[in-house]
C-alpha cells in the first residue's frame, strides 16, 4: 500500500461509511499520445507527421478505482475483476494497483496475449480520436470469468457498491450488475456512446442504480427528436428515456465546462465545472465518476457528492497523464481554494488537516 496513504485521504469517520467495498470491472491497459501536424483530417490512405506526447495512460477500470483507493483509504476494499496480458505493461500494471492497495485476487495475468492499449490522436485544434485493441486481456472477461468474483459479492452485500465500466464485454458487464443487484449492491456503471443504445436494449438498465454519462453519451440516449443545441433538454430527455426502463434509476450527465447535472430520483441538479488550467481532459469523466461513489460510499447528500465529483474532475485536468497521482485531500483542499465557487460545509469538512 502507499506510503501514509491514511494523511491523504479525506477526513471522515470510517465506522460511519455507508459502503465499505467496491467491486468493479473495466479495461485495465495503458496507451499514447500522438499529435497530428495538421488540422484537417487524417485521409484513409494519408501518410502524416506528429509527435508523441509524454503522457501516462491508463485505461477506465484503473483510473475509476485509483481516486478511489487514494481518497477513502485502508479502510475501503477496492476490488478490481480483470485480465491483463504477460507483458511488461500488463506486470507493471499489476504491480501498481497493488501497491495502490488494490486486492488483486481477481485480476488475473494471462499468459500470451497483449494487454489492452490504446492508441489516441490528436490535431492541433484539440479534436481527435481513439483507437483500441479488441483482441487483448480485457476482451476476455466473460461471465464465467465475473462469476468467479461471486464469493467477493455475497461477502459485501449491502455495504458494497458494484462499478460496471467499458473496455470490456457487455456481456461480462451485465453479469456483474446481476450479481450485484441479487445481492443487494449498490450498483454503478458507465457506457460509451457507441454502446449504450446496445446496453438499454439488451436490458442492463433495469439492474443499474446509477448510471454515470457525459453529455455526448446522453444524446444518443435522448434520440434524435430533441433540440440537441440546448444541454438541458438533452440530460432530461436522456432521464427520461432511462426512467422508462428504470424508474428508480440515479442518473449522473457531465458536459466538461458548461458543468454537470445529476437526477437524485426526485430533482434534478446542477452544478458548475471547477475552473482550472486545463493540460489534459482525458480521465475527467472517469474521475468525476470515482467522486460519485466517494461520495456514495460516504453516505453524503447527492448535491455534496456532485460537488465533490466536481472538485475531483477540476483538479484531475491539470495533469497530462490521465490518473492524476497528486490527487488527495491536501491538494483538493488547495484547489478549492483557488476557486470561485461556494462548496458545501460538508466537503469543507472532508478537506480539512
Amino acid at each position: 500500500m502507499i506510503s501514509g496513504m491514511s494523511i491523504r485521504t479525506l477526513k471522515f469517520d470510517p465506522d460511519k461509511l455507508q459502503y465499505t467495498t467496491i467491486i468493479g470491472t473495466g479495461g485495465i491497459g495503458s496507451g499514447k499520445f500522438f499529435v497530428l501536424n495538421g488540422n484537417h483530417t487524417l485521409g484513409r490512405e494519408e501518410s502524416r507527421s506528429g509527435h508523441f506526447l509524454e503522457v501516462t495512460d491508463y485505461c477506465k477500470q484503473h483510473i475509476i478505482l485509483h481516486y478511489i483507493k487514494i481518497l477513502l483509504g485502508p479502510s475501503f476494499r477496492v476490488i478490481p475483476v480483470g485480465k491483463v496480458g504477460d507483458d511488461n505493461t500488463g506486470q507493471t500494471l499489476f504491480r501498481e494497483m497493488n501497491e495502490t492497495g488494490f486486492v488483486m485476487n481477481r485480476v488475473e495475468i494471462v499468459p500470451h496475449i497483449s494487454t489492452l492499449f490504446s492508441f489516441c490522436f490528436y490535431y492541433p485544434d484539440g479534436s481527435g480520436g481513439n483507437l483500441t485493441t479488441d483482441n487483448s486481456a480485457s476482451a476476455k472477461v466473460d461471465s464465467g470469468f465475473i462469476e468467479k468474483a461471486s464469493a467477493e459479492i455475497l461477502n459485501a452485500g449491502s455495504k458494497g457498491i458494484i462499478m460496471a465500466a467499458p473496455e470490456v464485454p457487455l456481456q461480462a458487464r451485465k453479469k456483474l450488475l446481476e450479481l450485484g443487484k441479487k445481492n443487494g449492491l449498490f450498483c454503478t456503471a458507465s457506457f460509451t456512446t457507441g454502446e449504450i443504445i446496445n446496453a438499454i436494449d439488451d436490458g442492463m438498465i433495469e439492474c443499474i442504480d446509477l448510471i454515470a454519462i457525459n453529455i455526448d453519451e446522453a444524446s444518443a440516449v435522448a434520440g434524435n427528436q430533441i433540440d440537441k443545441t440546448n444541454p438541458v433538454n438533452i440530460v432530461q430527455s436522456a432521464i427520461q428515456n432511462l426512467q422508462s426502463h428504470n424508474k428508480h434509476i440515479k442518473v449522473s450527465v457531465t458536459a466538461g465546462k458548461n458543468g454537470s447535472w445529476f437526477w437524485d430520483g426526485h430533482q434534478l441538479n446542477s452544478f458548475p465545472s471547477v475552473k482550472a488550467k486545463p493540460v489534459s481532459t482525458a480521465g475527467a469523466g472517469d474521475a468525476f465518476f470515482s467522486g460519485i461513489i466517494c461520495g456514495l460510499a460516504l453516505g453524503l447528500h447527492f448535491a455534496d457528492i456532485q460537488q465533490l465529483a466536481s472538485l475531483i474532475a477540476g483538479l484531475s485536468v491539470t495533469s497530462p497523464d490521465t490518473i492524476h497521482k497528486g490527487i488527495d485531500r491536501h491538494s483538493l483542499k488547495k484547489f478549492s481554494e483557488t476557486s470561485d465557487l461556494t462548496f458545501s460545509k460538508t466537503i469543507i469538512n472532508l478537506l480539512e488537516d
